[in-house]
């Protein structure tokens, strides 16, 4: 593969939101979001949302311009090169407003 793939959150990441709630959008994250995918990179939109919520927040993101590769699964081409979709969302870099270190294993 000669892109990258980036797998991103939906509440309190991408959109300042309280699940089931949309709030505003972080600009500054989705306008580099947005240049990313345009250098031919892959963006995978990785939520717990689900039926109505998730849909709400794919049109949310769609009002941002902000399109995905995939939502809530893996990409087509990975699936197919490994064989199968595994639970585990295969991506480069992964942006989540939960995702920290505990301090115990910061250097």
């Amino acid at each position: 593969m000669d892109y990258k793939i980036m797998a991103v959150d939906f509440d309190g990441t991408l959109c300042f939101s309280k699940w089931p709630e949309l709030g505003e959008p972080n600009i500054q994250l989705i306008e580099y979001l947005r240049s990313w995918k345009n250098q031919g990179n892959k963006l995978i939109l990785w939520t717990c949302r689900a039926g109505e919520a998730l849909d709400k927040a794919v049109d949310w993101c769609r009002d941002q311009h902000l399109e995905f590769d995939a939502v809530n699964d893996n990409l087509p081409e990975v699936i197919e090169m490994y064989g199968s979709n595994s639970r585990k969302i295969t991506c480069d870099y992964y942006i989540d407003d939960k995702a920290k270190l505990p301090e115990s294993v910061i250097p």
